[in-house]
């Protein structure tokens, strides 16, 4: 398993713990045992029923959270921590390759996937865009609120109010709202999102953007039914509507 070690190491050491939430032990040593090879610090827990408590008590800096577990399951264990205030990156394993698996655990505010059988590297790479996203705003010229009408997000401090109330939102759904509102009355086509913030290619089939959007548009306002704000334009991708921005 060859990577870029030492440029790795330098972007994602001291960037707090990895836990990994995975009852395969010899799974979840391998895992281990590469993320420390790449300068992550990097904890274990085998047992769903004390998962949820370890994750609010230690708040690591992301979350690697197996699907089938004893005690409770991942599903159960995202959905309760992210109801607990919990804000950090959370990344699902699934054994499984039903899409409805995958949307579930999107709608419950997981912030990406890996299937089963793991190759290191690709959850190594999704690892390493979820922290940097977490720690970084993009960058977007100097341009890092935007404001329209009562809706203004802020990518410094990563938060959006609605009518000057805090709205919920998990690291990616304010990701790709803040890459739709700064792209303002430009089509997005889920390529451009895919790559631009999970740097991969899209594959044709996966629907974890489509259920971010769902997820967001009844948060800033818009009408799931008729959107006015993020619109879905048939075969070419989204379009986030709003005249007059004002930038700041």
């Amino acid at each position: 398993m060859e990577t870029d070690k030492g440029t790795l190491k330098d972007t994602l050491q001291d960037q707090g713990t990895i836990l990994i939430v995975e009852d395969d032990q010899k799974l979840a040593g391998l895992i281990s045992d590469f993320l420390q090879q790449q300068g992550l610090t990097v904890a274990l827990e085998a047992d769903g029923s004390a998962a949820v408590q370890r994750i609010l008590d230690t708040q690591p800096a992301l979350v690697v959270l197996d699907l089938m577990l004893p005690g409770e399951d991942g599903l159960s264990i995202c959905q309760r921590v992210r109801e607990a205030g919990f804000a950090r990156p959370i990344l699902m394993l699934t054994a499984r390759s039903e899409d409805q698996d995958h949307i579930r655990g999107l709608e419950l505010g997981a912030d990406d996937y890996v299937n089963k059988p793991v190759r290191p590297q690709v959850l190594l790479a999704r690892i390493r865009a979820l922290l940097r996203r977490s720690a970084e705003p993009e960058d977007s010229g100097n341009t890092t609120r935007l404001s329209f009408g009562n809706l203004l997000i802020d990518n410094d401090r990563r938060e959006a109010w609605l009518s000057s109330e805090l709205i919920e939102l998990t690291g990616a759904e304010f990701d790709l709202l803040w890459l739709l509102a700064s792209n303002a009355g430009r089509i997005l086509s889920r390529e451009e999102i895919f790559v631009s913030l999970r740097g991969i290619e899209y594959d044709g089939q996966d629907r974890s953007i489509d259920v971010r959007i769902s997820r967001i548009r009844p948060k800033i306002g818009d009408d799931p039914e008729i959107p006015r704000m993020i619109k879905t334009v048939r075969s070419k991708g989204y379009l986030f509507v709003a005249p007059g921005p004002e930038q700041q």
